[in-house]
């Protein structure tokens, strides 16, 4: 049961990941302008922070088999409506609705993977779905990008959705014996009059994993935004994006499947986390400086390590500080602000008047004091913390 999640989690960001290369010129085919093209891109990550907000608070009181299966079936739907869209409008409309669904996924999933998971290994189990989610980073974009060229884009859209929707329909049968806690209407009541909501804000640890997502993706906009940039800036073709994003992919794939991933279980995630997104900081710096295409391939190999012990160090620390009754909300918060940070991470840095060099150099400062500041707080507790709702007031 626990490899069908995996396989949910993967297919949930291959979604995501199958629009990168595919949505801007798929846009401007349906006659969008520039700027349409903009809030189309933009409108998934947009909606999807709300529905994972809506994923959270329905996981904690439904229960994530409810909510996947929903997330599931209806964004199997969703993708299908792709083949209406005929003018920029439209394109609008399903880009919220294919969003806004998709961001019940994968709470819900996590709520599930955590709450099935022994706390000794949640280390390493966090590893392993970031395996599957770098596996849908390098897959996705490549499946799309050769198909798109072959076929339509709602097309490519299409056999996502059937196998978003037969993972629903095996789903169905199969994740509805595991019985998970959830919060009943009268307890779920209690607790926001207790404040738990505002309690997850008021936890060091908790609040770390958070900010910990945020920059991760904050990180990732500014590398979509800026490393094509760069490339075309040094004079090299196009098709080294790809292969430097894929060494990134492979790399973090690699931390997270070899034995590196015990070191999850063994040191406490408030460390790692700083370390990986110490070398994430240090990447975006080698990226503003580096001149030869053997020094690009090696920031990007150490912005994979990075990020490779980033991820499991802040789902970790998401687990260790909530439980089974809240951790759907925390899950939910979480997402959103994964999907919140991407939209950040590329807009600011373009918005801002700088250089491309200056973007990194920024991008990489503001990771390292994120590291630092990481570092800051009770470290005696901080495997230990738990949020209890009697005492968040």
């Amino acid at each position: 049961m626990r490899y069908l999640i995996y396989a949910i989690i993967f297919l949930s960001f291959f979604d995501l990941f199958t629009q990168l290369p595919i949505m801007s010129t798929f846009a401007e085919s349906v006659g969008a302008s520039t700027f349409v093209i903009g809030l189309a891109v933009g409108m998934y990550s947009f909606s999807n922070t709300f529905g994972n907000i809506i994923s959270g608070f329905w996981t904690d009181r439904k229960g994530p088999f409810f909510v996947l299966i929903t997330g599931l079936f209806t964004t199997g739907i969703s993708l299908l409506l792709y083949h209406l869209i005929h003018e920029p409008i439209i394109l609008i409309i399903v880009r919220f609705v294919h969003g806004l669904v998709a961001g019940l996924i994968v709470p819900a999933a996590f709520t599930y993977l955590a709450n099935i998971t022994e706390k000794d290994k949640r280390g390493k189990r966090s590893a392993v779905s970031g395996a599957f989610v770098g596996i849908a980073a390098i897959a996705g974009p490549a499946f799309s990008g050769i198909l798109a060229s072959r076929i339509s884009v709602p097309s490519v859209f299409s056999i996502t959705s059937i196998f978003m929707l037969f993972l629903g329909i095996l789903a169905l049968f199969t994740l509805r014996k595991i019985t998970i806690s959830k919060t009943s209407k009268k307890e779920d009541k209690l607790q926001n009059s207790t404040g738990v909501i505002g309690g997850f804000f008021k936890n060091s640890m908790l609040v770390k994993a958070f900010t910990g997502a945020f920059f991760l993706m904050f990180s990732q906009g500014v590398i979509a935004y800026l490393l094509p940039l760069r490339v075309q800036e040094l004079g090299f073709d196009s098709k080294v994006t790809g292969t430097l994003l894929s060494t990134f992919g492979i790399v973090a794939v690699l931390v997270f499947l070899l034995p590196t991933n015990r070191l999850f279980d063994k040191i406490a995630p408030v460390y790692t986390l700083a370390f990986g997104i110490s070398l994430m900081g240090i990447s975006q710096i080698l990226l503003s400086i580096s001149v030869d295409m053997i020094y690009l391939y090696l920031a990007l190999a150490c912005y994979g390590v990075g990020f490779g012990f980033l991820f499991p160090s802040i789902n970790s620390l998401l687990i260790d500080s909530t439980s089974a009754e809240n951790r759907g909300k925390a899950y939910g918060y979480f997402y959103a602000f994964f999907s919140f940070g991407v939209v950040v991470g590329s807009m600011l840095i373009g918005g801002l008047p700088l250089s491309i060099q200056e973007g990194f150099v920024l991008t990489g400062v503001i990771l390292l004091a994120f590291s630092l500041v990481a570092l800051i707080g009770n470290r005696k507790n901080v495997r230990k913390t738990q949020l209890d709702p009697n005492r968040m007031n």
